[in-house]
């Protein structure tokens, strides 16, 4: 019987020592964001494209060393390619913007017609100058200064990628083949699903002739690997540019959002977990929660690492007997013992 008691008292010592070093944890995560976070963001990025250095290695039979030159150039061409797009797309929407400000207003005063009756002008509503073009793209501009800020330090987090390249290798046995194995999975199927994806919306959206088609694409790849929150996003992005956009009918707009939405739906939804099976093993309201303090943490950059993060967590979790019910309780897993 004291066995017994002396057991639980020492569980619920563990469990309030876990909370405070996960409360101290969280504290010097966010304290040593600048430090941490380009690191960690070249770790993973790292582990994703050592299939692509492995193959040229045993494929092509290349140096090791030169096929991570090879796949540190075709990542510099890429990011250059993604900054020279989105810096053009910043452009384009200060040239239009006296062009979208019109059809603010003119929206605006179709939609200010049946309240006239009652005395309601929702242009004074809205204030003395109404609804603006930057108001209206304010959230578009937001996540794609983000973005062109998460390029401007991505030659450090490159830095970091070559050098884990070059010195890595993959472990052999244990926990870290096993964390190796099953984040690679991941970041690769979800790689390949975000590039499917931001493909094909940036081509519907362009074939329906809507302004900054390509950005919508390459946000909806990036947003992509944020589970469940990052489609919505995608999907919503183009709203505000369809609505303000004269030269877009009322069919194409519709198609702007319901298309992206149905690809978004069937990758996501339908050919993902197919492909990626039940690698993470971790529940879908562990991953939200996951969502929400990783972003509190790092911000934009901690959303799109926190599966992988939790993933590895619990598989630490798991092979620790005192911290084995936390993992079970990631996974899901209520009744496990």
């Amino acid at each position: 019987m004291q066995s017994d008691a002396g057991a639980l008292e020492q569980r619920i010592q563990t469990v309030c020592l876990l909370i405070l070093a996960t409360a101290a944890a969280g504290a010097c995560l966010f304290w040593l964001r600048p430090a941490l976070l380009p690191f960690v963001l070249a770790l993973f990025i790292a582990l994703g494209l050592t299939p692509l250095v492995d193959f040229q290695v045993e494929r092509l039979r290349l140096p090791r060393g030169l096929a991570v030159a090879a796949t540190g150039l075709i990542a510099l061409l890429l990011i250059w390619l993604l900054g020279s797009l989105l810096s053009t797309s910043i452009g384009q929407l200060a040239e239009n913007a006296n062009r979208y400000q019109t059809q603010v207003d003119a929206l605006l005063t179709t939609a200010s017609q049946p309240l006239e009756r009652f005395g309601v002008s929702l242009p004074e509503a809205l204030g003395a100058g109404g609804v603006s073009a930057g108001a209206i793209g304010g959230a578009l501009l937001g996540t794609t200064t983000a973005v062109l800020d998460a390029l401007s330090k991505s030659l450090l987090v490159l830095i970091f990628v070559i050098y884990l390249l070059i010195g890595g290798s993959a472990p052999q046995t244990g926990v870290a083949r096993e964390i190796v194995q099953r984040v690679q999975r991941y970041i690769v199927t979800k790689g390949l699903m975000s590039g499917a994806t931001g493909l094909l919306v940036g081509l519907t959206l362009w074939i329906l002739d809507v302004d900054l088609a390509l950005v919508f694409g390459v946000l909806a790849l990036l947003l992509n690997f944020i589970p469940s929150v990052g489609s919505i996003v995608a999907t919503l992005l183009p709203l505000p540019i369809v609505l303000v956009s004269p030269d877009v009918s009322a069919t194409a707009a519709v198609l702007a959002i319901a298309v992206p939405a149905a690809l978004q739906f069937a990758i996501g939804s339908v050919i993902e977990p197919k492909l990626m099976g039940d690698s993470l093993d971790l529940h879908p309201i562990a991953i939200l929660i996951a969502l929400i303090f990783w972003g509190m943490l790092w911000g934009v950059i901690g959303m799109l690492l926190a599966t992988p993060i939790t993933a590895v967590l619990r598989i630490l979790f798991e092979r620790l007997e005192y911290t084995r019910p936390l993992a079970n309780l990631l996974a899901g897993r209520l009744t496990a013992n």
